[in-house]
């Protein structure tokens, strides 16, 4: 039994930086899925895909992990990759590209 522990990045509808600061730990597969023959639906056996422990700190997931004895890697958070702006960026005098409209 393995899992990984990571902080998720912001979903592109999001604007704001809520829930970004936390952890989560969440267990690796441990048995494939399968297509079930009569609907089509995607099944699996393994349940504790369905577990998402969400901690403060990091410190925090590691101490849960190690207590219960679950082996864990850490992923470390992405950075954003655009710098962010403001709205009268746009209309500034020393603009270095020229407006396209």
């Amino acid at each position: 039994m393995s899992a990984r522990i990571f902080s998720p990045a912001k979903n592109a509808m999001q604007s704001g930086t809520a829930r970004t600061g936390q952890w989560v730990l969440e267990f690796e597969p441990g048995k494939a899925r399968w297509i079930d023959p009569l609907m089509g639906f995607t099944s699996s056996a393994d349940t504790r895909r369905q577990v998402r422990l969400r901690f403060d700190t990091l410190e925090a997931a590691i101490a849960y992990a190690e207590k219960h004895g679950i082996d864990y890697h850490v992923q470390p958070p992405k950075q954003p990759k655009r710098r962010p702006m403001s709205y009268a960026d746009n209309f500034r005098h020393d603009r270095k590209s020229q407006w396209t409209h």
